[in-house]
C-alpha cells in the first residue's frame, strides 16, 4: 500500500493560506519542501496546482479535481484522492501538498504529517484540520529562526498504531 505523507506549513492558528497564496515568506520552508518531496509523487487539489502555476520538477504531479475536462501539461488529473492513490501503488511514498479540502480527505489515510509550524499568526482563509487527540505522536522537531527573524519548526508526527 502506498504510504501517504502530508506535508504542510501552518501559522500559529493552523492557517495555511489566503486567496490561494501563502501569507508568509519563508524560503527555508520552501527549500525543506523541495528536499523532502523531490523524487516522489505529489498529490494536490486543482486550486493548489493553479496557485503554483506549473508542474513541480522532479516529481510526479497528480491533481485531484471534480472537473473531468480539466487538463494541464505535465500533470495527471484524477477525480478523487482514491484514484490518485491508485496511480502510485507499489509502496512508493506519496506526498499530499494541499489544499485544505485535500488535507481533510487525506488525514484519515495518512501515516505521517510533516508540518512546518510558524510561530506567528497571519491573515488566513484556509486552515489545516486539527489532528485528533491521541492519534498522532510527535517523533521529531527541529526549531529554527529564519533570516528574517521568524521562528519556525519542522515537526514530524506519526500516526499511533491503528
Amino acid at each position: 500500500m502506498t504510504q501517504l505523507t502530508i506535508i504542510v506549513a501552518t501559522d500559529a492558528k493552523g492557517g495555511i493560506g489566503i486567496d490561494n497564496t501563502l501569507p508568509w515568506r519563508l524560503p527555508e520552508d520552501l527549500a525543506h519542501f523541495k528536499r523532502t518531496t523531490s523524487g516522489h509523487p505529489i498529490i494536490m487539489g486543482r486550486k493548489t496546482y493553479e496557485s503554483i502555476g506549473r508542474p513541480l520538477p522532479n516529481r510526479r504531479n497528480i491533481v485531484v479535481t471534480r472537473n473531468a475536462d480539466w487538463r494541464a501539461e505535465g500533470v495527471e488529473a484524477v477525480p478523487s484522492l482514491e484514484a490518485a492513490r491508485a496511480l502510485v501503488q507499489g509502496g512508493a511514498e506519496a506526498f499530499i501538498i494541499g489544499g485544505a479540502q485535500v488535507y481533510r480527505q487525506a488525514l484519515p489515510l495518512a501515516d505521517t504529517v510533516i508540518r512546518t509550524e510558524i510561530a506567528k499568526s497571519f491573515e488566513c482563509d484556509a486552515f489545516f484540520p486539527e489532528l485528533p487527540a491521541g492519534e498522532w505522536q510527535e517523533t521529531a522537531r527541529e526549531s529554527h529562526v529564519s533570516e528574517a527573524g521568524l521562528p519556525y519548526a519542522f515537526v514530524t508526527l506519526r500516526r499511533v498504531a491503528r
